[in-house]
């Protein structure tokens, strides 16, 4: 999944596959309602377009912290 700025989240051909099916199962199981392959696209759809960028922007911002630590463990070990 790449996000360079402005731009959408795009997931793998399986990837989307497997996540609709997670979102069919979770109705299923939490709210007892079946619903179909294109509805779970839908609400899959959803979820990543008004969703995923918070969780990319946290992903990178986690990713930025850890090696920012790295780094100075780096300088910390300079004689």
């Amino acid at each position: 999944m790449r996000n360079p700025k402005n731009s959408k989240i795009e997931l793998a051909k399986e990837q989307k596959k497997k996540a609709v099916e997670e979102i069919r199962e979770y109705f299923a199981r939490e709210r007892e309602d079946l619903i179909g392959e294109l509805a779970g696209e839908l609400i899959l759809d959803f979820i990543t377009d008004k969703l995923g960028p918070y969780y990319y922007n946290q992903a990178v911002s986690d990713v930025q912290k850890y090696m920012n630590e790295k780094v100075e463990d780096l300088y910390g070990i300079m004689k």
